[in-house]
Order: C-alpha cells, then sequence, then structure tokens
C-alpha cells in the first residue's frame, strides 16, 4: 500500500470524529446558539464509551451512554445561556473544561488499557477498485455517519423541521411571533449537538484508536467547530472539509512511512495549521459569511 492508498483507505474513518461532532455543531449554530464546548463534550463521551466497552457493555451500549452523558452535560450549558442569559461564548468554554476534566477523572483508573474495536464492511465490488478500493472498507460508525450527513442535508433543505431550526436561528423574534417556541428547539438543539459530541468522542476512543489516553480528543473539537465555519454552515461542505481534516491527520504518518524526514511534531501539527490557514481563507469573504452565516447566532432571545 503506497501513500495515497493509504491515507484514501483511513480517511473517512479519520475524519468520522470531526464530522459527527461538526454536524452536531451545525444544528446547534443554525439555531442561533454558539458552543464552544465541543472539545469537552468529545472528550466526556470518550471516556463514558471506554469505560462501558471495558466493562463488557458492548460498543452499541457505549455510544448510547455516551450520546445521553454529553447531552445532559450540554443542557447544563443550556440551561445556563438559554436560562439565566449568560454569555454563550464563557459558557461554552466552561463547559468544556469541566467535560475536559471529568473525563480525566473518570478516567484515571482506565490510562493506557485498550478495548476491542470494530470490524470493517467491504462494500462488495467497489472494495476491490485499485487505489480507491480502501475508501469502501470501513466500519458500520463510518457509514452511519454518512448517512447522518445526508439526512441532515434533507432536513435542511426539504422539511419544516429544518425550516424551523433554521427560522429560530434567523430571526427568533419572528419565528416566536407566529407560534413557535425558541427556547424548545434551542434546547433541543443544543441537546442534539451534545450528543453527536459524545458520539464522536465515543468513535475516537473505542474504534479509531481503541485505548483511553488522557487528552486523546486532542484538539478534535475544536477543529470541529471552525469546520462549520469552513463550510459556510452548509452540510455538504462541511462534510468535504471533514475528509480534508481526515487527510491530513494521516498526512504525517504517511511521511513518516515513506522515510521523510521531517520532525514529527511538524506533521502532527499540520491539521491546526491548515485550521488555521482555512479559516483566514474563507473568513476574507465576508460576502460567502454573511451569505451563509446566522444572524443572530450567539444572542440571547428574549420575549
Amino acid at each position: 500500500m503506497n501513500a495515497i492508498e493509504f491515507i484514501l483507505a483511513g480517511m473517512l474513518a479519520a475524519a468520522t470524529p470531526f464530522l459527527l461532532a461538526a454536524l452536531g455543531e451545525l444544528v446547534a449554530e443554525r439555531a442561533g446558539v454558539l458552543n464552544l464546548g465541543v472539545e469537552g463534550l468529545m472528550a466526556f463521551g470518550a471516556v463514558l464509551a471506554f469505560i462501558i466497552v471495558y466493562q463488557g457493555g458492548g460498543h452499541l451500549l457505549g455510544f448510547v451512554v455516551a450520546g445521553l452523558g454529553s447531552a445532559v452535560l450540554s443542557l447544563l450549558f443550556a440551561l445556563v445561556t438559554l436560562g439565566f442569559r449568560a454569555n454563550q461564548v464563557a459558557a461554552g468554554l466552561a463547559i468544556g473544561i469541566l467535560g475536559q476534566g471529568l473525563s480525566a477523572l473518570f478516567g484515571k483508573t482506565y490510562e493506557s488499557l485498550t478495548v476491542r474495536g470494530l470490524p470493517k464492511l467491504a462494500l462488495p465490488g467497489l472494495s476491490e477498485l485499485p487505489i480507491v478500493g480502501g475508501l469502501f472498507v470501513q466500519d458500520i460508525v463510518v457509514w452511519i455517519s454518512l448517512a447522518a450527513t445526508l439526512a441532515l442535508w434533507a432536513m435542511f433543505a426539504y422539511t419544516k423541521l429544518g425550516l424551523i431550526v433554521r427560522a429560530v436561528g434567523e430571526n427568533p423574534k419572528a419565528a416566536h411571533a407566529i407560534g413557535y417556541s425558541v427556547m424548545s428547539v434551542r434546547v433541543l438543539a443544543i441537546a442534539f449537538g451534545g450528543a453527536m459530541a459524545g458520539f464522536a468522542g465515543a468513535y475516537a476512543s473505542v474504534v479509531y484508536t481503541p485505548l483511553w489516553a488522557d487528552g486523546m480528543i486532542a484538539g478534535r473539537g475544536w477543529i470541529a467547530i471552525a469546520l462549520v465555519v469552513f463550510g459556510t454552515w452548509l452540510t455538504g461542505r462541511i462534510f468535504l472539509g471533514a475528509c480534508l481534516f481526515g487527510a491530513v491527520s494521516l498526512m504525517g504518518l504517511a511521511a513518516q512511512a515513506t522515510g521523510l524526514d521531517v520532525p514529527s511534531q511538524l506533521l502532527s501539527s499540520l491539521p491546526y495549521l491548515v485550521t488555521i490557514i482555512v479559516l483566514g481563507i474563507i473568513s476574507a469573504d465576508r460576502r460567502l459569511l454573511k451569505l451563509n452565516g446566522v444572524a443572530s447566532l450567539g444572542e440571547p432571545f428574549e420575549r
């Protein structure tokens, strides 16, 4: 397997934690809520899933507990920001720190332990193609994440539910005036974003790298938040951005495998360098951000 085949084979799996967390953040931001605690929510979900799987509960139960745990933690963010109208940036950072602290506390006795991952599922015929065949050999969570991406795209593009979420984010006073509960929509959007962050963390700890180490999320939550801006709040672009960052995160391993004499620290920093560069390019296009941005993002709602 050459470097290109290696990157293509692992790109979707590497992109899945970014994608799941970014999809959850997309729904929250479309509803007008900026949650910067994704990193901590992912870490909390990761440790919960690892504990469940290590104790013999199985991957499905691990994902369920991770999603529920992170959703409950995100509801604390909803209580502070929606109930008491606290600043969303400060509250999100606090929730992120809390989630990381809880993950370190709960995972202390599981440090460096491993669990069994999930088997790969190959698509007949497509998986045998030269060079790109590895794209079609993935675990079940990757396939589910792709289906979730399509479902969210369809929801925002074609359903009344998607229209309501967008209306609440664009003009909450108008949405309230025609009878929609802005608070209920935002609470559910925050809980959904928390659950998706939990799923992303669970995938990272029990499937992608099935071991526990403190700090293993390693900035993926921040990249997921940046992905929403990178994708200009559009589902398809967020998916492409996740694939890009997934591929970039594998380039360091591919470079080391080929014997390239580059410091490992520089290679491991590639995803974050790309994040900064891409955000700088996207932010320079004010027209694009204004066209697809959320008008009341981060603003408290008062009846």
